[in-house]
């Protein structure tokens, strides 16, 4: 498919991500990102994170449930990305012997992921789908809030 219509379908896609994980964010602890912020996904209109909002504000306004589901946070069920269950996922990644990053933990494999998402594309996904900017939109405190909560997000038994 040529890439000039990859660009339309990501954005399509996300638009309808970011309307169905508006939808369905009931909490009151949240403060919902305006669709048009999420929806856009460039950089000038997905703030800055700093870090001092609650866990579910961080991923909800760094955009990250548009693409990717992560567990207990509301409305973040998005499919373009893979679940953010880094706790399980998270070893098997950084022993594939496509991965060709520096991370030795799973916690440097999520900062490590953010800031430079090329590096390990997981496999079923596609490549240069994760924007490269997100590094500069997340603060040192709320990349590292973001790396310990995923490191301990796993598939349970029950699941």
């Amino acid at each position: 498919m040529p890439e000039r219509l990859i660009t339309p379908l990501i954005v399509i896609v996300l638009i309808l991500g970011s309307l169905l994980a508006l939808r369905s964010t009931n909490s009151s602890s949240v403060t919902p990102v305006p669709v048009s912020s999420v929806a856009a996904l460039v950089p000038d209109r997905v703030p800055l994170v700093t870090g001092d909002e609650p866990i579910a504000e961080i991923f909800t306004r760094a955009g990250c449930a548009v693409c990717h589901s992560v567990p207990g946070i509301p409305g973040a069920d998005g499919r373009v990305g893979p679940p953010l269950l880094l706790g399980t996922t998270g070893p098997a990644r950084l022993a594939d012997p496509a991965y060709r990053g520096h991370a030795k933990t799973v916690h440097d494999y999520v900062i490590e992921s953010v800031i430079e998402p090329g590096v390990f594309v997981v496999p079923g996904y596609p490549a240069g789908t994760m924007p490269t900017w997100y590094g500069a939109k997340l603060s040192a405190l709320a990349l590292e809030k973001i790396a310990s909560y995923l490191e301990r997000q796993g598939v349970t038994a029950a699941q």
